[in-house]
């Protein structure tokens, strides 16, 4: 069974940066696109970021410009997103998933990150 699971979130402040993790088993890690995404308070998902196989193709959400930085440790089956700058806005659940992280068995739980001074 897939199973992701976030942690890293947590109270952080305007302009900091945070690194958040993701555990991945249950399924061919080495063999999945990966992507974060994230749900703001009253708000949809929305889509952030997306790694190839290799970590060689990343794909970002393109009004954020270079505040995200996907990465991926296929000898230890994790994905990691950093957040630079942070923002009150990037106040939200943060997901894990495979190409399918509409679907609630695609994705993680999530960790909640809160940007405030």
């Amino acid at each position: 069974v897939m199973q992701l699971v976030e942690s890293g979130g947590g109270l952080v402040q305007p302009g900091e940066s945070l690194t958040l993790s993701c555990a991945a088993s249950g399924f061919d890690f080495d063999g999945a696109t990966m992507n974060w995404a994230r749900r703001a308070p009253g708000k949809g998902f929305e889509w952030i970021a997306r790694i190839s196989i290799d970590g060689r193709s990343r794909g970002y959400i393109t009004s954020e410009g270079d505040r995200f930085t996907i990465s991926r440790d296929n000898a230890r089956d994790m994905v990691f997103l950093r957040i630079d700058k942070m923002k009150t806005e990037d106040t939200a659940v943060y997901y894990c998933g495979t190409d399918d992280w509409r679907l609630p068995s695609s994705r993680g739980q999530g960790t909640q990150v809160t940007v405030s001074s």
